[in-house]
């Protein structure tokens, strides 16, 4: 078994009001069910050379989720997690970022991701105790703190 080592970035999206469907009175947040793994998980994925941690998050939250128009409000900061996988052993540092959407606009999400990902708007009571793994649920606890505080 190898051990591999990277970086991820990923964005917590929280949104209230501009969701089709959803109570515009209540704050969302967007959750990715992976049903071929049988995960549910943050949008999130390697940082690219000549990326910034908040480049990737915006870039692969809008990839997997689908969602064009993101902005980050606050950085979340980093951890790092360790777990094996297809007979490696994998350590990654990620970073998060608090988002939410400008616009519900749409945007092309590439064919893999399609496949992989369903977007799952969550009530922010319920968000952390969908997630597959901890260090997830950690996140969002965190998030969902920070944007209790930056919204009042």
């Amino acid at each position: 078994m190898g051990t591999r080592q990277y970086q991820a970035a990923g964005g917590v999206v929280i949104q209230r009001g501009v969701i089709p469907g959803l109570d515009a009175t209540l704050a969302y947040l967007l959750l990715l069910d992976r049903p071929d793994r049988n995960e549910v998980r943050l949008p999130k994925g390697h940082i690219d050379p000549g990326e910034n941690p908040e480049e990737t998050a915006l870039r692969e939250t809008a990839e997997e989720a689908g969602f064009a128009d993101l902005v980050a409000l606050a950085d979340l900061g980093s951890s790092q997690v360790e777990f094996d996988y297809n007979e490696n052993h994998y350590i990654r540092d990620e970073h998060y970022f608090l988002m939410t959407l400008r616009s519900p606009r749409q945007s092309q999400r590439p064919a893999n991701d399609v496949q992989q990902f369903r977007p799952l708007w969550v009530g922010l009571d319920e968000a952390a105790s969908r997630l597959t793994f901890a260090a997830e649920q950690r996140v969002v606890q965190k998030a969902v703190e920070r944007y209790r505080a930056l919204m009042g």
